[in-house]
C-alpha cells in the first residue's frame, strides 16, 4: 500500500505587481530584520547604549548579509561559472546565497561599524547580534522551504515531504529540520543572556552560537541533497567542510569565556 506523504505545493511568489514581485523569501527576510531590530532595541535600552545607532548598525548588517551571502555562493559554489561572469555575480535576484558567506560577511560588517562606535566594542556586538542572527536562521530557512529549495534526500520516513513543483520523491525536509533547531538555539542564546541579565561574557554567547549553529549545520548535510555536482566528488559537502573551522572558532570562544577573560570586550 503506498504511503500518503504530504506534498508540498505552493507558490513561492505571494503576489506580484507588474514587473514586481513579492516572494515568501522575502516576506521572512524582512521579518527576520525587524525582529532582530527589535530585540537589538530591548538589548542597547538595557545596558545603555544609544537605540539611536541602530539604523546605522542595521543598514551594515543588510549590507554585509547580503554581499556575504552572494560572493560565499559564487566564490565557495560556482567559483567557475562566476569567475567567468563577472557581472552576475551583482545579479543577486537570480538567486544563490550562502550562510556561510553572510557568517563571514556580518563579521566583517560589525568589525567596520565597531571601529566607528567605540562604545559598542567588536565582541560585544558579535555576542548580541548572534541572537538575533540565530532567529533570522529560522526565517532564511522557512523561506527556503516556501521556496522548494534545499532539498533532503529521498526517504520514507512517515514525515517525508513531496515537493511537486521539484519532482514527485518524498523527500527530508531538511529545510525545516534546520529552522527548527535554530529556532531552539535562538531559545538557548536568548534565555542565556536574560539569565545573565546582559552580563554573560560575550566569548561564551560568541562561542555558544558558533559551535551550536554550525555543529547542526555540518550533521544535518547528511540529510541534504548536495548543492553542487562537484560536491559528489568530496568526502563531505561543501557546507560540512566550511562548518569546521567556525566550530572550532567556537569552542575557542567557549573556552576564553570558561577563563573569564575579560578584554578585547
Amino acid at each position: 500500500m503506498t504511503k500518503a506523504y504530504f506534498v508540498w505545493n505552493i507558490d513561492p511568489e505571494l503576489f506580484s505587481v507588474g514587473p514586481f514581485s513579492i516572494r515568501f523569501y522575502g516576506l521572512f527576510f524582512a521579518i527576520a530584520f525587524m525582529l532582530g531590530y527589535s530585540l537589538m532595541s530591548k538589548m542597547f535600552t538595557r545596558e545603555g547604549k544609544r537605540v539611536q545607532d541602530l539604523d546605522a548598525l542595521f543598514f551594515a548588517m543588510f549590507l554585509s548579509t547580503l554581499i556575504g551571502a552572494r560572493l560565499g555562493h559564487c566564490l565557495f559554489y560556482e567559483s567557475k561559472y562566476y569567475l567567468a561572469h563577472p557581472l552576475e555575480i551583482l545579479m543577486v535576484w537570480h538567486g544563490g546565497l550562502a550562510s556561510h558567506g553572510a557568517a563571514v560577511g556580518i563579521m566583517l560588517g560589525l568589525w567596520l561599524y565597531s571601529r566607528k562606535h567605540l562604545d559598542q566594542p567588536y565582541l560585544w556586538l558579535v555576542s548580541r547580534m548572534s541572537i538575533t542572527v540565530a532567529l533570522a536562521g529560522f526565517f532564511i530557512r522557512m523561506g527556503n522551504f516556501f521556496n522548494s529549495e534545499i532539498l533532503g534526500h529521498p526517504t520514507a520516513v512517515p514525515w517525508a515531504v513531496v515537493f511537486s513543483r521539484v519532482d514527485a520523491f518524498p523527500r527530508h525536509p531538511a529545510q525545516l529540520y534546520e529552522s527548527l533547531s535554530y529556532l531552539l538555539i535562538f531559545f538557548i542564546l536568548n534565555q542565556s543572556y536574560k539569565r545573565r541579565q546582559g552580563a554573560i561574557s560575550p566569548y561564551t554567547l560568541t562561542g555558544l552560537f558558533f559551535t551550536l549553529i554550525f555543529s547542526v549545520r555540518f550533521v544535518l548535510e547528511y540529510f541534504k541533497e548536495a548543492q553542487a555536482t562537484f560536491e559528489y566528488n568530496l568526502p563531505l559537502h561543501m557546507g560540512q567542510l566550511l562548518s569546521i573551522p567556525l566550530i572550532f572558532f567556537g569552542l575557542y570562544c567557549l573556552w576564553r569565556g570558561q577563563q573569564g577573560v575579560k578584554q578585547d570586550y
